[in-house]
């Protein structure tokens, strides 16, 4: 009786291009926001005194900022920000943070924006706490970036109280709290501020603080999509291609990927590049997937490199290279990728690409396994059943086909049932090798059934 040989039944898997669920996590924190160069309508211009007044000064500095001509704003900003004028010291802080006609000098951002943030500037305030968040001038302190993150947030400054919310998110500076993490995004969000609305559509679609709700999550994506939120048109287009919120419509998904790819959004691009591999909402047309795949994969995207590095395995919209195929394989694999590690492993197992090399499969194959991929876990126990780059070991065998086969991979499912029948490993058991042929017949596999046939006597 002949054991299947796993890397034969493998190339079926390689055929199937993998897609990682959409990425919604919350996005990062905001960098901070750029003034307004508008005078505020409580700021009034004295014209007729002697001096100039700290407004007069700050408005000056202001249009001169507008015009983009920052060495002569500066002057202006110092001379109001001496005289105790908030906004001209938030101003010459926000110029110390940018270097903005001035050398940047983070420590000096600090000085000025928390001169203005305790007199209740709420932007300066909400900058003070991305600098203390960041560690960006000041000692990283999350607790102090809280501190003023709240401060802002309750003047209605909708950045701050989309900051604060992801710090409840994270637990930065707080107590972890999902729903006081909505309650923030959900005011800035409503405040039509896009970030926020993107990570409430996030919350809606996890469930995480509100109850899981995919057509609030859409709602809340397209708000933020439509005002240009990249991640929020991807994911958008994620809904409508999956159907979660909204009616199934590939075109539709097409529709939102592509205005996230002309930003430059490289999870869109691989998505987009997956659209045009099936033929979902767009012709399919291979070299057009090839293109988008790699798009996102010069730009570190681990999905599209394993898919690129399929297209040249199977010579999908490329000639076919085995070469080019590994070479995208490791880039996904060194970052985790467990769909990558396990093909990587089967073209040194195969030597395809690389020379053969046993050890490195099984190296690559651990990786995978120990991340749950079951083809992994299935090869790495033929490896130590066969003796292939590691002491022959049967139990070890065993082990990982179990844990292939439990997860429903049907050669691992017919390979455990030849080790009970032959007691290979475990002790011989007819009735566990009946299981396991039963399970793995069930899914079509031939030799599961050829073997179920002679037991049968047929």
């Amino acid at each position: 009786m002949q054991r299947l040989i796993i890397s034969i039944n493998l190339l079926l898997l390689l055929t199937q291009v993998y897609i990682a669920t959409a990425q919604i996590q919350p996005d990062e924190i905001k960098t901070n926001e750029p003034f307004h160069v508008e005078l505020d309508e409580q700021d009034s211009v004295t014209l007729h005194q002697d001096q100039p007044s700290a407004e007069v000064l700050n408005s000056k500095g202001e249009s001169f900022f507008d015009k983009k001509d920052y060495t002569n704003a500066i002057p202006y900003f110092r001379k109001a920000a001496e005289q105790g004028h908030a906004r001209a010291q938030y101003n010459l802080g926000y110029c110390y943070d940018e270097g903005s006609g001035v050398p940047q000098n983070y420590s000096e951002a600090v000085k000025w924006y928390k001169k203005a943030a305790e007199q209740g500037h709420a932007r300066a305030q909400c900058n003070l706490g991305y600098c203390y968040d960041e560690g960006s001038g000041v000692p990283q302190n999350y607790s102090e970036a809280v501190k003023w993150y709240r401060k802002a947030a309750e003047q209605g400054n909708a950045t701050a109280q989309c900051n604060l919310g992801y710090c409840y998110e994270q637990g930065s500076g707080v107590t972890q709290d999902y729903s006081e993490a909505v309650k923030w995004y959900k005011k800035a969000a409503e405040q039509g501020y896009a970030r926020a609305q993107y990570n409430l559509g996030v919350c809606y679609y996890e469930g995480s603080g509100v109850p899981q709700d995919y057509s609030e999550a859409v709602k809340w994506y397209k708000k933020a999509a439509e005002q240009g939120h990249a991640r929020a048109q991807y994911n958008l287009g994620v809904c409508y291609y999956k159907g979660s919120g909204v009616p199934q419509n590939y075109s539709e998904a097409v529709k939102w990927y592509r205005k996230a790819v002309e930003q430059g959004y490289a999870r869109a691009q691989c998505y987009l590049g997956y659209c045009y591999e099936q033929g979902s909402g767009v012709p399919k047309n291979y070299s057009e997937a090839v293109k988008w795949y790699r798009k996102a994969a010069e730009q570190g995207d681990a999905t599209a490199q394993y898919n690129l590095g399929l297209c040249y395995y199977e010579g999908s919209g490329v000639p076919q290279n085995y070469s080019e195929a590994v070479k995208w394989y490791r880039k996904a694999a060194e970052q985790g990728d467990a769909d990558a590690q396990c093909n990587l492993g089967v073209c040194y197992y195969k030597g395809s690409g690389v020379p053969k090399n046993y050890s490195e499969a099984v190296k690559w194959y651990r990786k995978a396994a120990e991340q749950g991929k079951a083809t992994a876990q299935c090869n790495l126990g033929y490896c130590y059943e066969q003796g292939s780059g590691m002491p022959q070991n049967y139990s070890e065998a065993v082990k990982w086909y179990r844990k292939a086969a439990e997860q429903g991979n049907a050669t691992a499912q017919y390979n455990l049932g030849l080790c009970y029948y032959k007691g290979s490993g475990v002790p011989q058991d007819y009735s566990e090798a009946v299981k396991w042929y039963k399970k793995a017949a069930e899914q079509g596999d031939v030799d599961a059934q050829r073997e179920l046939n002679q037991l049968n006597g047929e």
